[in-house]
């Protein structure tokens, strides 16, 4: 059977790192799903959840990336994320409490540069909440 080694790294540290059948994560221009000798690539990425299908047959791992940057080899995949959360460490109530000081930034706004910057944490926020509905939907 044919694998991928995928890493999963942020500023922060290493988050993931090990063999998969499947990796999909949220690409630029829509989702993306990655199998072994998948033609390279490399794109950026959108906040959202990366699932992982470990090559053990385990448990799919679910990490939250902030977005970042994917590179595609035939047996590697490399997610450099701004910010990665793995799975089990979201906290859905931080999530929502972020989103809702977002909409109030983003109403209070004083100039284009706040507002973007607050519309871009409210994105991020959202797409946290979505990425944590779905992993309650797994389990």
């Amino acid at each position: 059977m044919a694998t991928l080694q995928v890493d999963v790294v942020s500023a922060e540290s290493s988050i993931f790192s090990g063999q998969a059948k499947f990796v999909a994560l949220p690409g630029e221009n829509g989702e993306l799903g990655i199998l072994p000798r998948h033609t390279p690539l490399i794109t950026r990425i959108k906040p959202g959840a990366v699932r992982i299908q470990p090559a053990d047959g385990s448990e799919e791992v679910f990490v939250f990336v902030a977005g970042g940057i994917l590179e595609v080899q035939p047996g590697v995949v490399t997610v450099l994320a701004d910010t990665a959360i793995r799975g089990q460490d979201l906290d859905e109530a931080k999530a929502l409490e972020a989103k809702k000081l977002a909409e109030e930034a983003m109403k209070n706004a004083k100039t284009d540069i706040d507002f973007a910057k607050a519309q871009g944490e409210f994105a991020t926020m959202a797409a946290q909440i979505a990425a944590i509905s779905k992993l309650r939907k797994k389990r």
